[in-house]
């Protein structure tokens, strides 16, 4: 079962990395709002290194609200700085020559008034894509992650990736912050 689940999720991957019209990823993990947990979708395809995440706000932020107080609107300001640096965030091994082309980060919560009359969101999160462009994608051998950096309340990120040489499934727990691709 586990094997079938990992499998639609690997082609869900590839497809949104070669579709030119999938800009939105789907999340396809199926699994429950799980605090101190990032999950990470990768994809490589020809020169092309796609990453997904989705993580709840309070992994990054200690609250899942809209920011009430001016302290959380400067913790959620500061977060979404972070996030947008994905230089930090994300670190393709230097041989690969991988240049970022493309952020977008995105949590209703945080980038869009409330509706009048909607009931407040008691679990929400933050979804994420990052592009880079690989010079040279046969050296993308280890990606060097900064969210245990900069977001103290991550305790662990899953990865799933999808590329030429097959699939693969990885946990990084605290401090291990370097993936390894195969």
């Amino acid at each position: 079962m586990k094997s079938i689940k990992f499998f639609k999720n690997a082609v869900a991957c590839l497809f949104l990395v070669v579709s030119p019209v999938a800009t939105k990823f789907v999340f396809a993990h199926g699994d429950a709002h799980v605090h101190g947990l990032i999950r990470m979708d990768l994809a490589i395809d020809a020169k092309t290194l796609t990453v997904q995440i989705e993580a709840p706000l309070d992994s990054l932020l200690g609250f899942e609200h809209r920011p009430r107080t001016s302290a959380q609107k400067q913790a959620a300001e500061t977060m979404l700085k972070q996030m947008n640096n994905v230089n930090a965030l994300i670190q393709p091994a230097k041989a690969a020559a991988c240049k970022s082309t493309r952020v977008n980060v995105q949590s209703t919560v945080l980038q869009s008034p409330k509706p009048a009359g909607s009931k407040e969101v008691e679990h929400a999160d933050l979804e994420a894509s990052f592009e880079f462009l690989c010079e040279h994608p046969e050296k993308l051998t280890v990606i060097e992650l900064g969210f245990f950096d900069d977001f103290k309340r991550v305790q662990k990120i899953e990865v799933q990736v999808a590329g030429a040489k097959g699939q693969s499934k990885q946990t990084l727990r605290r401090p291990n912050k370097v993936l390894r691709l195969n």
